[in-house]
């Protein structure tokens, strides 16, 4: 359904007159879909996400509230986001592990859950099946292989793990005893057994 098509009855949510939500689809308040975006049936978008141009949420794609998706994403079925996620520009998510044109693989799709407070950078790819933990952050161009852990900050390709990272976004470093104070919010992180810990 156009959102010209449900504009005469009330909504507290924005969509721009190019886009398209489909029948059956779920929108919170105050959420904004920009240009030329198309959210299919079935897909859920929860309260005060802003969704960029040129974007495709699949029927069963779950966001929480919060999410931010920039420009030129598309986010397939078996994607779950959690609240406060950003998936910057032109990322990268798929939903099958074997790809095949001839081959309707629909019911072996792989879900892949992004964490509450996580980052996804610029060009990134998700192979599917790999999740990302709660305020992680994946660098610009990174190809994620592997699961990341929550506060893990990975890059490269395929992606690596390069340090730890706040809940603020800033690069955490452990003393001796396994304590560090996030740069930009005072808050204190304790690394036990290979985990992080926000105190």
């Amino acid at each position: 359904m156009k959102n010209s098509d449900k504009q005469e009855s009330p909504k507290d949510w924005f969509i721009h007159e190019s886009s398209y939500a489909d029948a059956g689809c779920r929108i919170g308040k105050g959420t904004k879909i920009w240009h030329f975006s198309h959210i299919m049936e079935g897909a859920v978008i929860g309260e005060n996400c802003n969704i960029g141009q040129n974007v495709v949420v699949s029927p069963g794609v779950v966001l929480g509230n919060n999410v931010k998706v920039q420009n030129n994403v598309s986010i397939y079925t078996g994607v779950i986001c959690e609240d406060n996620v950003f998936l910057g520009p032109s990322c990268v998510f798929t939903n099958v592990i074997n790809p095949r044109s001839e081959i309707v693989r629909r019911e072996r799709y792989s879900q892949t859950r992004v964490g509450r407070g996580a980052t996804i950078g610029a060009n990134a790819t998700i192979v599917c099946g790999r999740n990302i933990g709660e305020y992680a952050f994946v660098g610009a161009g990174a190809v994620v292989t592997k699961e990341v852990p929550p506060y893990a900050l990975i890059a490269g390709n395929p992606a690596r793990q390069i340090g730890w990272i706040s809940a603020a976004g800033y690069t955490l470093e452990f003393d001796n005893r396994g304590n560090a104070e996030c740069k930009g919010s005072g808050e204190r992180y304790s690394l036990v057994d290979g985990k992080v810990v926000r105190r």
